[in-house]
């Protein structure tokens, strides 16, 4: 499966999503049965995967990354951040957990090899707090399939905020990632310079 390119030169590029996916960030917290097979189809024995579901469905598994998409994992502020602008300028997103304070957001697989070697040579990197790339050889876990009762005493610290609905969900590259990182980076980075007095502010580079 390949994912569309972003091309900043070109805006008309940018599409929210998958083609019939809603705009706005979807807020789906169910797994459908096309999403589980996606997800157990990362494991190299999908059968046994869905047997632990039917036997513990509220119990997260952990699946291997690298074959049907990899994991960039960041911490949950700067995550929504990311997720917020793929959503509202960029070309949305695929399915999005939270895990332990961390939003973890399933890319294609190689994004894993990819994306940190183009923050190497992205200067807003140093802007950026540490991403997480998992992929071939790492392993990853997945929330339930279906979120906690209200009858559960406080937030479930493994839950979906973008739940996997289709059989081949699209899923973002390392260049749409590093496209929305650098601009949450960027306008991070302005926001504080702007609550700065004025002799306090940094010098513009030349």
């Amino acid at each position: 499966m390949t994912s569309r390119q972003y091309d900043p030169r070109d805006p008309s590029s940018l599409r929210r999503g998958a083609p019939g996916t809603p705009s706005g960030l979807p807020r789906s917290a169910h797994v459908t049965l096309a999403g589980a097979d996606w997800l157990a189809s990362a494991s190299r024995f999908p059968r046994s995967v869905h047997a632990l579901w039917i036997d513990c469905p509220a119990n997260p598994v952990v699946l291997p990354c690298g074959v049907a998409f990899d994991v960039v994992s960041a911490p949950d502020l700067f995550g929504r951040r990311v997720l917020d602008r793929l959503w509202e300028k960029g070309p949305g997103s695929g399915p999005v957990a939270a895990q332990r304070g961390r939003l973890q957001l399933f890319a294609a697989p190689g994004t894993a090899q990819r994306l940190p070697a183009l923050l190497g040579w992205e200067e807003w990197a140093r802007a950026m707090p540490p991403l997480l790339c998992h992929g071939t050889g790492d392993t990853v876990t997945v929330p339930p399939l279906y979120p906690s009762g209200p009858e559960e005493p406080a937030p479930p610290v493994s839950r979906w905020v973008v739940a996997p609905e289709v059989r081949h969900p699209w899923l973002p590259d390392a260049e749409a990632l590093l496209w929305a990182c650098v601009r949450v980076a960027r306008a991070t980075a302005g926001s504080s310079s702007a609550g700065l007095p004025a002799q306090a502010a940094p010098e513009p580079a030349l």
